[in-house]
């Protein structure tokens, strides 16, 4: 089957922040692709024994956004804020659900922005480690790529739809 969604790569190697920026938001952009042209029915349609569905991923990384960059690195709220579960609630449309992922991406690029330089260590260690925001930048794009990864997988059995 030809691909239907794909996009090149960034080739951003203007320097370091710049880079890592440019893979974490190619690999956001990729999950809100796979939820592009879909209804609410087949954003939420399980079709894995784990029980997730398109949707659940993008709740999922919408917790991951505001833990990592919110409460770690901008040190805003409490970590219990998050359960990271995949299991969307029936009153949460998924209008709702995207708008909330997109409004934790914008949040996260501002506490980004914000602290500037990679090097720089997070406003709250994870697990007593005073990591840096270039291990949450790091962190977050590759868990953000492997989920992109399952919702590419679930979209091709939803329609048939492929492609990063």
């Amino acid at each position: 089957m030809a691909e239907t969604q794909r996009e090149p790569v960034p080739r951003t190697d203007t320097g370091e922040l710049q880079t890592a920026l440019a893979f974490l938001s190619f690999a956001r952009g990729c999950v809100l692709k796979k939820a592009e042209g879909l209804d609410e029915e087949q954003l939420r349609r399980v079709l894995v024994d784990s029980g997730t569905s398109i949707l659940g991923l993008v709740q999922h990384l919408t917790d991951g956004e505001r833990y990592w960059f919110g409460y770690h690195l901008a040190g805003v709220g409490d970590a219990d804020d998050r359960d990271f579960s995949m299991e969307v609630p029936a009153d949460r449309s998924a209008e709702q659900v995207l708008a909330d992922y997109r409004d934790a991406i914008r949040d996260s690029d501002a506490a980004i922005t914000a602290v500037g330089d990679p090097a720089e260590p997070v406003a709250r260690p994870a697990d007593g480690e005073p990591l840096s925001m270039r291990w949450v930048i790091a962190h977050m794009t590759g868990e953000t790529a492997r989920h992109a990864g399952h919702a590419d997988i679930l979209r091709e059995q939803v329609d048939g739809t492929t492609g990063r």
